[in-house]
């Protein structure tokens, strides 16, 4: 279990202490949450390759008197051809090893419009940590470490060749110079630089100039319900953060008991994530109308006492990493940036050895579907920061996870637990999970009804079994997501907590 952790004058929350330590010296320095959330967020560029990066995508929260959302979500290159891929035999997206799920990454953008909205400090000072451990070294994280060594074979992976284990020194010369360049040269030094002109040769055809030179930035207008005396705000489409929302209203109406020991509790939350998910193949896409007003109508199909025969919306994992941020004077930033699957495509920039991201994964190949894969199109999101303010409008809390499609059934369990059951920090996102299951990639997985895995220490499996739910226990860690929170208590005070699971993770204080 993780350690609540209290500050008076700004807190960091991040998956690896260097970018937490990052975020915080900006707040030093005399930044904002923008600031130091986006110093951690390059530190997590650098150090945490199976996570996130440039050659990936991102969006964001940022609370500042009113809510904003930021869509940094990539589009697909003008090459893009589904029949091409139909008249190949695929059904599906391919996963690895394919350029073709390889949308523009829009990692950078969502930077850049952060940092011109709501930024302090100039961005060469923001981007400066993360610089220094790209051209200096870190040592390899427990969940990069035993990992590198096959990445390392991989073309343009040189950075991991010698990586071995927990501790080794990893240097990317690469993304230092791609993260100076953008820092010196702004956008079009990154998109129309090296970087740049490598995903041109790399790309074969799948992007044009053209395609690069189009910004991937977008501020878009957030979601947001009233739940538990609340109001959780969440992205819309093409993010999945409807699906939070949608089950936190399903679940409300359903009066789940006082004790989260309860597997009454339990069977509540998984019928009120697999009734609010179980169509998500068939109405997300980027320009969809989140279902919000179904809530009523979906809490009519979940049986309180039975698993209902719905379809499910089962999740598998996902490599994502989220980060929060909270300055002293109540601003706060909910992002999360994401390379999909692990290290993404496996495919690597040949100039910086940026590894790219495969959220193409996310399109459909069904002809005239409107997730349809084709030119200057974006993908489904499982990407989905939540906030959460008072009903005064004050910021009450940033909070998010990585885990795929899991996502928006994490953030259930950890929004249910802080704000109706009063937990802290530490218990809303150290407590064990459940999660649906199903499925091979943590990506495709809403296509089957599986039942549900729970984490080792969970209360529930036999209660669970007893309402009808196929149950697997899975060791405590393994695949239920990286959550992370800051609390604004009522006495002004930040509380936060990193995910254990994340066992590198950080909230440090000012």
């Amino acid at each position: 279990m993780s350690e609540t952790r209290y500050a008076l004058n700004g807190m960091v929350c991040t998956a690896d202490h260097l970018a937490s330590a990052a975020g915080v010296a900006m707040l030093d320095r005399g930044g904002n949450a923008a600031d130091a959330a986006l110093a951690a967020a390059a530190v997590l560029a650098v150090t945490a390759p199976h996570m996130c990066g440039l050659g990936g995508d991102l969006f964001a929260l940022v609370h500042d008197g009113a809510v904003s959302a930021l869509n940094a979500s990539g589009r697909a290159g003008s090459g893009a051809d589904p029949a091409r891929l139909r008249a190949e035999g695929r059904a599906r997206m391919p996963h690895l090893f394919d350029v073709r799920s390889v949308p523009v990454p829009g990692c950078a953008d969502g930077w850049l419009a952060l940092h011109e909205r709501y930024a302090r400090l100039p961005l060469a000072d923001l981007l400066a940590p993360a610089i220094r451990h790209a051209t200096g070294g870190f040592p390899a994280s427990p969940l990069l470490g035993p990992t590198a060594d096959f990445v390392g074979t991989l073309a343009g992976a040189g950075d991991f060749a010698a990586v071995r284990r927990t501790g080794d020194v990893v240097r990317r010369p690469g993304v230092a110079r791609a993260l100076a360049a953008l820092a010196e040269g702004g956008r079009a030094a990154f998109y129309q630089g090296e970087f740049g002109e490598g995903l041109l040769a790399l790309g074969g055809g799948e992007y044009t100039a053209d395609d690069l030179a189009r910004p991937n930035a977008d501020w878009v207008e957030p979601l947001e319900i009233e739940v538990f005396g609340h109001r959780v705000w969440t992205t819309p489409p093409n993010s999945q953060g409807y699906l939070l929302l949608l089950a936190l209203e399903i679940l409300a109406g359903l009066g789940p008991p006082a004790d989260p020991a309860d597997p009454g509790w339990a069977h509540l939350l998984v019928e009120s994530a697999r009734a609010a998910g179980h169509d998500r193949l068939g109405v997300l896409h980027e320009t969809a109308v989140a279902p919000l007003e179904t809530a009523a109508a979906r809490r009519a199909l979940v049986d309180p006492g039975r698993r209902s025969p719905l379809p499910a919306a089962p999740a598998a994992s996902g490599d994502t990493t989220y980060l929060c941020a909270v300055d002293g004077d109540g601003m706060g930033v909910s992002l999360i940036q994401s390379n999909a699957s692990g290290f993404g495509s496996l495919l690597f920039e040949p100039n910086t050895g940026i590894n790219l991201h495969n959220r193409g994964i996310g399109f459909s190949l069904t002809p005239g579907h409107p997730a349809e894969y084709g030119p200057g199109r974006r993908p489904p999101h499982t990407l989905c920061p939540a906030l959460v303010t008072r009903p005064d409008g004050t910021l009450r809390a940033v909070l998010g996870t990585m885990g795929g499609d899991a996502q928006p059934q994490i953030l259930l369990q950890v929004v249910t637990r802080l704000l109706l059951h009063g937990q802290t920090p530490a218990e809303a996102v150290g407590s064990p999970r459940w999660r649906l299951n199903g499925g091979d990639t943590g990506f495709d997985t809403w296509r089957s009804d599986q039942g549900v895995e729970v984490e080792e220490g969970a209360p529930w499996a036999d209660g669970l079994r007893e309402r009808g739910h196929p149950v697997e226990t899975t060791a405590y860690g393994t695949d239920f997501g990286h959550a992370h929170l800051i609390d604004l208590l009522p006495s002004g005070m930040l509380a936060g907590a990193a995910d254990p699971r994340a066992l590198i993770g950080a909230a440090l204080g000012r």
